[in-house]
């Protein structure tokens, strides 16, 4: 039980309930199973991509532009569709999946073979992805008027009560669950977060391991093109804008180490629902945009500090059974 109660999820858990509570006491709508269903809703899109940065994250690396993939991609489909509205929306998806997924390939490659660190290649990658979505649009917007009207309803449908994007978020978190915890893939980037030396000599290809994690966290960019821009219809050079650090945010919040190693899919989830719950609370009670942010912030310090913390006491421990051995 004792050991229970120190999970990041727990707490977390425990967090986004004392949020809905004390939001609740003065506006007791908040709490009502519809708002609670839009909210999830509403955040769905991250928390897919809050999935794929942490497989990224759990390799030692971070993938900065998730969000300008996310703003290619949707580029890409929104021109296709305005273009072609014959064009079945399934093989649309799959085209964002595989567009995504090949940005993604690209950001790998760089920091395997060229060793180039991913901050670096990712930052610079964030531009390049954002300008072309300027290159390929000439600067101009795709609205609801040039998108047929399949490609907008799909994921506003519903399906047993939930949602269609709900459903997506639902999938994509039950096959990265099962990625992680059931596949040897998923075991590797573990591995490779928690000692890439020793990984090595138990026969894991660390930089082709980084490679896969950057594929994957780019083809969930790319399914998030579609679902992002099928949602708010509109595609532009400022959709997503800034959005790569929520998306971090999202994950240090959920408990995942930037260290690496460390980070579970419900620590993910959990970690962008909360940030979700927060940022519909805040102007429901008249909170500001501008501490919006600086609580947001603060989140993320005190979940830096929280994670830091932990992770240095787990280091005692192993010191002190490795003394007593």
């Amino acid at each position: 039980m004792n050991r229970l109660l120190k999970t990041r999820e727990l707490w977390l858990a425990l967090g986004i309930l004392a949020v809905i509570v004390l939001v609740t006491l003065r506006f007791p709508r908040f709490s009502q199973p519809g708002n609670l269903l839009t909210i999830f809703n509403d955040t769905s899109i991250l928390m897919m991509l809050a999935l794929g940065q942490m497989a990224v994250i759990l390799t030692r690396s971070i993938d900065l532009s998730m969000a300008s993939n996310l703003a290619l991609t949707g580029m890409i489909v929104a021109m296709i569709n305005a273009a072609a509205p014959g064009v079945p929306i399934p093989l649309l998806i799959a085209g964002c999946v595989v567009v995504g997924a090949a940005l993604g390939a690209f950001n790998g490659i760089l920091v395997w073979k060229l060793d180039i660190p991913p901050i670096v290649v990712t930052l610079g990658t964030l531009t390049i992805f954002r300008g072309l979505v300027f290159v390929i649009s000439g600067g101009a917007w795709v609205n609801a008027a040039q998108m047929s009207q399949e490609f907008i309803q799909l994921q506003r449908g519903s399906f047993l009560g939930l949602p269609i994007l709900s459903w997506f978020a639902v999938v994509v978190a039950g096959l990265v669950y099962l990625l992680m915890t059931r596949t040897p893939q998923g075991r590797a980037f573990y591995a490779i977060g928690v000692n890439p030396t020793a990984a090595v000599y138990t026969g894991i290809n660390v930089g082709r391991t980084k490679f896969l994690a950057f594929v994957l966290a780019g083809a969930i960019s790319g399914l998030c093109g579609y679902l992002w821009i099928s949602r708010y219809v509109i595609a532009s050079v400022e959709v997503a804008g800034g959005y790569e650090l929520t998306i971090v945010a999202a994950c240090v919040i959920g408990g995942v180490s930037i260290a690496g190693g460390i980070g579970t899919v419900a620590g993910a989830l959990l970690g962008a629902l909360f940030l979700g719950v927060v940022n519909n609370a805040l102007p429901v009670i008249g909170v500001s945009p501008f501490w919006q942010m600086a609580i947001s912030g603060a989140a993320i310090l005190i979940a830096v500090v929280l994670n830091g913390r932990s992770e240095r006491t787990k280091g005692r421990i192993i010191l002190k059974k490795a003394a007593a051995v």
